[in-house]
């Protein structure tokens, strides 16, 4: 079994912090997404994987290599037109073997993945869709079940009068890889809209599993956000590389002044630095590298390796990329997103309460 990740999108949602750092490799805390879903792959003892990569390749590349320093082995198949969500697994098919698990490259669970697994081959399904209920149904395509888990069509956007069901495609499917000789090779195709369809009208066994914990799709600013919220307050279970201490997570080679302020919970990353007066959290990440000045204070926000918030800033709410500047006595509200090496002036006031 191996599994294949589709990490080719460009994240324009998340722009400008994606400009330089591909989707798949944004930090997460204290790691690059991607390895967030390498960690869910190995507990059904998944070591091969192939990345499917097109926007910014090297990038993905260059943090993840051949996959060895994380025991793992990373291929990758690289896009030179765009494939979609079909195609691009596809074209990963001679790095396969008899059954693969696909990841949607920008989604985060706690699915139980060796669960699915079981339900899969206990079904005798030739692919098995991991399905999540929503509040919003009509926001997205639904996928219809009979009473024993077996698909039984898409609804796409439905109106109201088509809801039958609250479970949407989660992004993650058990697929029996033999099946994949009903996508054509080299060519733009949608597992969603042609492949499963295609299952179906074939007269195969799809099914779905519904997995009602934890699952977000992190590709906006505000789920990005969100993401790290949920993960220093516990409700998405993470071993985060740094001790607790103080009400937070601090890694070994951070510097926190012994009159800062803080309030958890917050990560504080490996190199970062909190000056006297400074407040942080809560809800407080920084990533590594980072620079908190005297008397500044950052809470509900993100901030990215290399950056400084200048003495007095107020950061709230906000999303900073690498190596930002952003001078001092500023107040940088809800909403902001300030992309790689931004630079602020002293007393700026952008999106603040």
């Amino acid at each position: 079994m191996k599994a294949v990740i589709l990490a080719g999108g460009e994240g324009t949602r998340l722009r400008p912090l994606t400009l330089s750092v591909p989707k798949p490799v944004v930090p997460v805390v204290d790691r690059p997404f991607l390895r967030h879903q390498l960690d869910l792959l190995a507990t059904v003892g998944v070591s091969d994987i192939v990345f499917s990569v097109a926007y910014r390749p090297e990038r993905v590349q260059a943090v993840f290599g051949d996959g060895q320093a994380l025991g793992r082995r990373i291929y990758y198949a690289v896009e030179e037109t765009p494939l979609g969500t079909g195609g691009a697994v596809r074209n990963a098919l001679d790095h396969l073997d008899d059954v693969t698990v696909v990841f949607n490259g920008d989604v985060l669970t706690d699915v139980d993945l060796p669960a699915v697994l079981r339900a899969h081959r206990e079904s005798g399904a030739s692919a098995t869709i991991v399905l999540t209920p929503v509040p919003n149904p009509s926001a997205y395509g639904l996928v219809e079940t009979d009473a024993g888990g077996r698909i039984l069509r898409f609804i796409e956007k439905p109106d109201p009068s088509q809801i039958t069901t609250d479970t949407i495609n989660a992004g993650i499917y058990i697929l029996d890889t033999r099946t994949l000789d009903l996508m054509p090779a080299g060519v733009n195709y949608s597992i969603e809209r042609g492949f499963f369809p295609a299952l179906i009208a074939r007269g195969d066994r799809l099914t779905g599993y519904v997995h009602r914990g934890y699952w977000i799709d992190i590709g906006t600013p505000e789920k990005y956000l969100q993401v790290h919220r949920d993960i220093l307050r516990r409700r998405f279970p993470v071993a985060l590389e740094a001790p607790e201490s103080r009400g937070g997570w601090i890694h070994a080679t951070a510097r926190i002044h012994a009159d800062a302020v803080l309030e958890g919970p917050f990560y504080v990353g490996a190199g970062c630095t909190v000056a006297a007066g400074a407040r942080l959290g809560p809800d407080a990440t920084l990533t590594s590298g980072v620079h908190v000045e005297a008397s500044a204070r950052v809470q509900d926000s993100v901030v990215w390796e290399g950056t400084t918030v200048g003495e007095g800033t107020q950061v709230d709410g906000a999303l900073l990329g690498p190596g930002v500047q952003t001078g001092r006595h500023s107040l940088l509200g809800p909403g902001l997103v300030l992309g790689e090496g931004s630079r602020l002036g002293d007393y700026t006031r952008s999106g603040a309460r």
